[in-house]
């Protein structure tokens, strides 16, 4: 719907390669560094932090 002009028509990895992602992050062989974790409820400044484009890591929403 929304489609972003770098990823159009590109598919992402297979649940092989996000298995496999996840067992490297489980064992703490990959570390994937998080710049921010917001509640469900502030996902509009989540966005916002976002949309800057300057975050280094992840944004991170929680339930």
């Amino acid at each position: 719907m929304f489609a972003d002009r770098r990823t159009a028509g590109r598919a992402g990895p297979g649940a092989k390669v996000l298995a496999e992602l996840a067992g490297l992050i489980a064992d703490g062989h990959l570390d994937v560094p998080i710049a921010n974790v917001y509640p469900l409820a502030r996902v509009r400044e989540a966005y916002t932090e976002l949309e800057r484009r300057h975050t280094r890591g992840k944004i991170v929403l929680r339930p």
